[in-house]
């Protein structure tokens, strides 16, 4: 009797311990979350992460926008136009302006903003660098 009583302990304590491996496995993968996702970097731009099935229309916006922005740019930048705190356009809703790294007094003037910025008729904006690169995307 001893010895089945022995056998029943076993046999419980594996259950229990195969029941917390299952509990904590099934914690592990909700508090992972999806790998399959977009996610915005430090400068506020969309970065596919694993395979995402779509992309929301607020995220392809912000690609058109930064391709646009960096079209932008090139045509600027082959101008031979000294680069400088400045408006280069609007694209797809976002206003495109140089912005000196790190953001200077000059950056915040009304007159080195975008027009359509300032006066508000477009709230969203992608600052660049002197060489093109990306500092912040503001939404």
């Amino acid at each position: 009797m001893a010895k089945r009583s022995e056998k029943r302990r076993k046999y419980l304590i594996y259950v229990i311990v195969a029941l917390i491996i299952v509990v904590l496995a099934l914690v592990f993968v909700l508090i992972r979350g999806n790998e399959d996702s977009w996610i915005q970097d430090a400068n506020g731009v969309w970065i596919k992460h694993g395979s995402p099935a779509n992309v929301s229309e607020k995220i392809q916006m912000q690609e058109n926008a930064l391709r646009c922005a960096h079209e932008l740019y090139n045509d600027f930048a082959s101008s031979k136009v000294k680069i400088d705190s400045q408006c280069l356009g609007v694209c797809f809703g976002y206003v495109v302006d140089f912005v000196h790294v790190p953001r200077n007094v000059d950056d915040n003037k009304k007159e080195n903003q975008c027009s359509d910025y300032a006066s508000g008729k477009v709230t969203n904006f992608i600052e660049l660098d002197k060489s093109g690169d990306v500092v912040s995307v503001v939404e």
